[in-house]
């Protein structure tokens, strides 16, 4: 894309072809299922060799009857809590929410993030090889995978009810029945959603925050300018460049996509008293500086390239507009009425993403569903994940706190 002209990266190196976790990378603390059996799509075929990483938290109880599932929006990853290191680029994203004491107690309860299916951080995805190794399980590094090729542009259109399939087999291999809570918020509340309507006899508790029961054309629309930007990125090669060196991958395009999409993650007005028209240092706009809203910008997209995939990004963001929770149900309201887990829907107040009348609609729909709850916040639709305090008072309501914190 010849419009861009600034570096991604965060400095002078040029940004490796995928940001994502690969072969040979640190573990960290993930660990890995491999599903015996191909998993058939929505959408058709099959996707064969299935790998779901993710991490967990606390000890499960005998009877496996306190397992919360935490569900990840659309550029996090298994790494809910815990500091950045070897193998996790960043902190955790919900850092406050799990522990000892947290409104998700590892000492009463047994936390378990999967990494989705189609992402990027050591589940089967684009950049992942067809044959790739178990990911060494326990600890050290993974194994490298030494023959075999990338799925690239070949990896197959998935939607979020594949997702909750693959999550599904996971809890099977963990032993899981029946989870005490499922939560999300944005990708990872829409496949909340879905893990209530497909399997509401393994979903008993449910917290949606700042998602819908589909969605809708404006948000699609947002969703498919990111996608264009990535795909006209010269470095695309129809989603096979995985291999190429550093600079060799569409880093510009994702970086656009992203700037794109963290405009519609905040608020205007907190935009607006962060930045205002304030230039970015001694930069001059009128003499091709930045703003510093620009500058900004520019930050998180150096960030995601560097630890994010782009083929991922397309994979994940076509899932999310696919989304609808009534298709092949009899339509939006009859699905929601399958629901049976006792339900908390809460908002963001200045979320314009994805505004509160949706989450309005859910709440009305949801036969197990109180009053919708709203978050207060400044911050936009990343409320969610900004608003750690208020999220924990909502789990807490939810999943009961017997200290009574």
């Amino acid at each position: 894309m010849n419009t861009v002209t600034r570096a991604a990266g965060p400095s002078s190196l040029l940004p490796p072809a995928t940001g994502g976790w690969q072969e040979g990378d640190p573990v960290g603390g993930r660990r890995w299922a491999r599903l015996e059996q191909p998993l058939p799509l929505e959408a058709g075929g099959e996707l064969p060799g299935v790998r779901m990483a993710y991490e967990t938290w606390g000890r499960p109880a005998a009877d496996g009857s306190n397992a919360v599932l935490v569900l990840h929006a659309l550029t996090g990853d298994s790494h809910v809590a815990g500091p950045a290191g070897p193998g996790h680029p960043t902190p955790g994203w919900w850092d406050g929410l799990i522990g000892p004491g947290g409104a998700l107690d590892t000492d009463r309860w047994f936390v378990v993030a999967p990494n989705v299916l189609g992402g990027c951080q050591g589940s089967t995805g684009p950049s992942s090889f067809r044959n790739a190794g178990d990911g060494g399980g326990g600890g050290g590094h993974g194994e490298a995978a030494v023959q075999g090729r990338r799925w690239g542009g070949a990896f197959p259109f998935l939607t979020a009810r594949d997702q909750v399939a693959a999550e599904a087999r996971l809890a099977d291999l963990l032993g899981i029945q029946r989870w005490a809570l499922v939560i999300g918020g944005s990708m990872g509340g829409m496949r909340a959603l879905e893990w209530a309507v497909s399997h509401p006899d393994r979903t008993e508790a449910l917290l949606l925050l700042a998602c819908t029961a589909a969605a809708g054309a404006e948000q699609i629309a947002w969703a498919g300018i990111q996608l264009h930007a990535i795909r006209s990125d010269r470095n695309w090669h129809g989603g096979n460049y995985h291999d190429a060196g550093p600079g060799g991958g569409p880093y510009q395009g994702l970086g656009v996509a992203r700037r794109l999409a963290h405009v519609t993650y905040r608020g205007e007005a907190e935009l607006d008293s962060r930045f205002g028209r304030a230039p970015q240092g001694t930069e001059n706009p009128w003499e091709g500086g930045r703003y510093q809203v620009e500058s900004y910008l520019d930050h998180h997209a150096a960030k995601l390239v560097h630890r994010f995939d782009a083929g991922s990004y397309v994979v994940l963001t076509e899932a999310m507009n696919s989304h609808d929770v009534g298709r092949g149900r009899g339509g939006t309201t009859a699905a929601l009425r399958r629901i049976s887990a006792r339900t908390l829907v809460a908002g963001v107040e200045s979320d314009r993403l994805y505004p509160l009348s949706q989450q309005h609609r859910l709440a009305a729909s949801i036969p197990g569903a109180d009053r919708l709850r709203v978050i207060e916040s400044p911050y936009g639709h990343d409320g969610f994940l900004i608003e750690t305090a208020q999220v924990a008072s909502l789990v807490r309501e939810l999943a009961g706190d017997p200290a009574g914190r």
